[in-house]
């Protein structure tokens, strides 16, 4: 039976019919097949050669500090996000966990910004492959980026056990290149760990101590770093026994991806030459500096595998947030149809994985590298709506659904909030007015369109076990 926002549940009938009418998405995973395509979309080696850079370029020594901070937050985090994820186990993720308890304006807010990452995040991902093929192939980064992203698009057709699969065998390999940056950097460590607790942004001795204020500025990147985990609940309608499937796959996930992250940015911090080369980020260059030329390739290949693999999954979770939305009647008529619409042969939502992988492709020949601060924003923003919901999330009807409770409530989620909105408030004012100015136009398509039509619009559906 589908629940509703606003409606009450004497309608179940209306609502819990899909744009498409006739296919839904089937339950063919558990927490095995879960964990490796979550862990495939949080990526743990990409995120350790992309976005750890630009970490490691604003924090210095304190990178890995920076990361810990962002874990320990992300845990709280994963604990909420397993709760909604159970109670509303649906395909469109944020903004079907939000809608349901805490109204249907606010689900069409988490949906814009749900839709900033869907469109956004692969081609940042997709556009880096080029760093990483250039020890055997100098090609042009727009045209990796396009091709990679063509290549996500395919695989994002297959089935999703498939995928599990072939994505699972790509994770073992960037798992393996990240152990061995870990092992190199640990052999020529030239820091004291004390660098670790006490950073800098030069050398121990030639720069000041590193302050509070960067680090915190540097936990909405560090987010950005560990973001993923959050796809189980995305795949929650996919998922068999998703009430407890949901929670043990956010959080072996999130350790599982904390761990492969963290522990070669300690290395690579002990490691690293000299505070410039450290600032660069340049993590293929300093393997070659500690090993090999032929080491340097591997990792190098590993990290473009790793990429790839990344894109596939993204593409595969974005999608199925683009058919949810169909699915509840978010657009025209003609719209919901093609993006409802679920393949008879591969039982994935094909049109909307389409639509997402094409224009990430599109968005590979424009500049995107401005678009990293305003992902990190929109993602400290997802996140803060998920923890706001949890307070509300056990009233009324909501209170006595089959659902896992986590921990500590509603202290937890409370302290939660408060640091999610310090993070905010510590990012780049030019960010923050961009993700203002996508809630905003949010805001007006809701107020003229889907408002006046609540009855037949943006009805949000979760489906039954």
């Amino acid at each position: 039976m589908a629940m509703t926002a606003d409606r009450p549940p004497a309608t179940p009938a209306s609502v819990n019919a899909p744009a498409s009418g006739a296919r839904r998405l089937p339950r063919s995973i558990g927490v095995f097949g879960g964990t490796l395509l979550t862990l495939s979309c949080l990526t743990p080696a990409s995120s350790l050669f992309v976005v750890v850079p630009p970490l490691l370029a604003l924090t210095g020594t304190g990178a890995a500090l920076t990361i810990v901070l962002a874990g320990v937050l992300c845990v709280a985090v994963a604990l909420c996000y397993a709760e909604m994820g159970t109670l509303v186990p649906s395909a469109g993720g944020e903004y079907a966990m939000v809608g349901t308890v805490a109204g249907r304006f606010s689900g069409w807010l988490m949906f814009a910004l749900s839709f900033v990452v869907v469109l956004v995040i692969p081609p940042i991902f997709a556009v880096g492959t080029a760093d990483y093929l250039a020890p055997v192939l100098d090609l042009d980064k727009r045209a990796v980026g396009v091709a990679v992203m063509l290549l996500g698009t395919v695989m994002g057709l297959l089935n999703l056990r498939a995928n599990a699969w072939i994505t699972g065998i790509f994770l073992g390999l960037e798992v393996v290149a990240a152990g061995v940056v870990a092992f190199l950097g640990f052999a020529h460590a030239r820091r004291p760990a004390s660098v670790l607790v006490q950073p800098t942004l030069a050398e121990p001795g030639a720069g000041s101590v590193l302050g509070p204020v960067t680090i915190i500025a540097g936990l909405a990147v560090a987010l950005f770093v560990l973001q993923g985990f959050t796809t189980a609940v995305y795949l929650s309608e996919e998922m068999r026994a998703p009430r407890r499937t949901v929670v043990r796959t956010v959080l072996w996930t999130l350790a599982a991806g904390a761990l492969v992250v963290l522990v070669p940015v300690v290395a690579i911090v002990l490691g690293a030459p000299d505070a410039t080369t450290l600032a660069a980020g340049d993590v293929a260059a300093m393997v070659t500096g500690w090993s090999s030329p032929a080491v340097g390739v591997f990792v190098s290949l590993s990290i473009a595998i790793a990429i790839v693999n990344a894109v596939v999954v993204m593409v595969i979770q974005n999608s199925r947030v683009l058919y949810a939305s169909a699915r509840d009647r978010a657009w025209p008529d003609v719209v919901n149809r093609a993006l409802g619409t679920i393949g008879a042969r591969f039982s994935s939502p094909w049109p909307a994985t389409l639509v997402v992988g094409l224009s990430g492709a599109v968005l590979c020949l424009v500049p995107i590298a401005t678009l990293n601060g305003v992902t990190s924003v929109v993602v400290a923003a997802l996140y803060f709506g998920v923890v706001a919901a949890t307070l509300v999330a056990r009233r009324g009807n909501h209170r006595a659904a089959p659902a896992w409770r986590m921990w500590g409530w509603p202290v937890l989620p409370v302290l939660t909030a408060v640091v999610l909105l310090y993070v905010l408030s510590r990012q780049a004012a030019s960010d923050l007015v961009i993700t203002l100015a996508v809630l905003v136009l949010a805001a007006g398509y809701w107020r003229f369109y889907l408002r006046p039509r609540a009855g037949e619009r943006w009805v949000v559906t979760v489906p039954a076990d």
